[in-house]
C-alpha cells in the first residue's frame, strides 16, 4: 500500500467514525414512539 492509499484509508475511516457518531447522536435525540419500538420501523 502506498502512502497515498494509506492517507485515503485514514480519511475514510475518520469519516466513517464521524458519520456513525453523528447518527448515534441523532438516534438518541429522537423521541421513542408510544409502542416503545423507536423509529426503526423499516419494513
Amino acid at each position: 500500500m502506498t502512502g497515498k492509499d494509506k492517507a485515503r484509508e485514514e480519511r475514510l475511516a475518520a469519516a466513517l467514525r464521524e458519520n456513525l457518531r453523528r447518527r448515534k447522536a441523532q438516534a438518541r435525540e429522537m423521541p421513542v414512539d408510544s409502542d416503545g419500538k423507536g423509529n426503526n420501523s423499516s419494513h
